[in-house]
C-alpha cells in the first residue's frame, strides 16, 4: 500500500488497476489506490504462465494499454514477463517476490519505484474505507458502547500465535475490568474454526462479545478502525493499523523489524525468547490498558 500510495500520489490521474486475488485487493478497489481490480485466477491468463503460449487477443489488448506493469509475480525465468512484452506494454518493473530479512518488507517492495524517480519515504499503510464500509460497521457493532476491544488470535502460523487460553483469559480479564473496555470483537477467518470453537463456548452468554467470522476486509477494516486492537505477525493485524486502530501487536519468532506495521498507532510487545508461550496474560493487559489510559489522559 505504501508503494500504491506513492503512485497514486505521483500520478493522480493515472488508472490504476490491480491483478490479483480480489479477496484481497478489494481493500483497494474504488478506495483510493484502484480503479479496478482483476482476478489473477482468471483462465485465460493461464497462457502467459508458459513459454511459447498463444495469448488471447483480448489480453493482450488488455495489457498492452498501460503505461507500466509493476509485477510482484514469482517469475524466475521471466517467462510472464516475456508473454507481457509481446503485448506492446511501454515499461515493465520487477518488484521482489519474496522479502528477505535485511530491510522492512514496506521498504523493500517500494524500491522498484525510484526507477521512476519516486522515493518512497512513509512506509506506513493507510486504508480509506467507503461510506458501505462504515454503514456495515456502525450495524455491525450496533449497541456495543465504546471504547471496543478487537481480538485476532490467528496468524498464517501456528508457531506466531499467542496460546488460544491466554486469549480467553484476556477477554474474561476485560470484562471483568469493565473500566478499559466495554465490548470484545473477536477476529477470525477460515483457519481458526478450531481455536473459535473453545472462544465461542466460553463467551456464548456474553452480550458484549461480537465475533467477527470471515467479513469481507473492506468491512472488517471499518469495524477495526472503531476499535482497539490486539493480535499477531499477521496481515489481520497490518489491516487494522492501516484502518487506524491503536494496535497491540505480539511478536514471538518472526523480526518485527522487517514484518511489523510502520504506523504510528501501532506498538510492538516482544516475547521473551522469541517463544510466545513465556508472554503473560498480565503482561498484555496492563500493557494495553496502560495504553489506554494515557489515550484518555490525552482526551481530557
Amino acid at each position: 500500500m505504501p508503494t500504491l500510495k506513492a503512485l497514486r500520489d505521483a500520478h493522480p490521474r493515472a488508472r490504476i488497476e490491480i491483478l490479483g486475488y480480489p479477496h484481497i485487493a478489494a481493500v483497494a478497489d474504488k478506495r483510493f489506490y484502484a480503479d479496478a481490480v482483476r482476478s489473477i485466477e482468471y483462465a485465460a491468463l493461464s497462457c502467459f504462465f508458459a513459454r511459447g503460449g498463444e495469448l488471447p487477443s483480448h489480453l493482450r489488448d488488455y495489457f498492452g494499454v498501460f503505461d507500466l506493469i509493476l509485477s510482484y509475480l514469482y517469475d524466475p525465468d521471466q517467462i510472464f514477463e516475456n508473454n507481457l512484452r509481446q503485448c506492446s506494454v511501454q515499461k515493465i518493473l520487477r518488484g521482489p517476490a519474496r522479502i528477505d530479512k535485511n530491510a522492512h518488507a514496506a521498504w523493500q517492495l517500494a524500491q522498484p519505484l525510484q526507477e521512476l524517480g519516486i522515493n518512497v519515504t512513509d512506509l506506513a499503510a493507510k486504508l480509506f474505507p467507503s461510506d458501505e464500509d462504515r454503514e456495515f460497521a456502525r450495524r455491525f457493532l450496533e449497541n456495543c458502547e465504546p471504547p471496543i476491544l478487537a481480538l485476532h488470535p490467528g496468524s498464517g502460523s501456528e508457531k506466531k500465535n499467542w496460546p488460544i487460553e491466554n486469549w480467553i483469559e484476556l477477554a474474561k480479564t476485560s470484562l471483568n475490568a469493565k473500566a478499559s473496555f466495554r465490548a470484545i470483537v473477536f477476529v477470525s477467518g477460515e483457519a481458526d474454526e478450531k481455536e473459535m470453537a473453545r472462544v465461542r463456548t466460553s463467551f456464548e452468554h456474553e452480550p458484549q462479545v461480537r465475533f467477527a467470522h470471515q467479513l469481507p476486509l473492506p468491512q472488517l477494516a471499518a469495524v477495526l478502525e472503531q476499535s482497539t486492537f490486539i493480535g499477531h505477525d499477521s496481515g489481520i493485524s497490518h489491516l487494522a493499523a492501516a484502518a487506524g486502530a491503536r494496535c497491540l501487536i505480539l511478536f514471538g519468532p518472526t523480526d518485527p523489524k522487517v514484518w511489523a506495521p510502520q504506523n504510528t498507532n501501532a506498538r510492538v510487545l516482544f516475547a521473551s525468547h522469541a517463544d510466545l508461550t513465556q508472554l503473560g496474560v498480565a503482561t498484555v493487559w496492563n500493557t494495553i490498558n496502560d495504553w489506554e489510559r494515557e489515550r484518555r489522559a490525552t482526551e481530557l
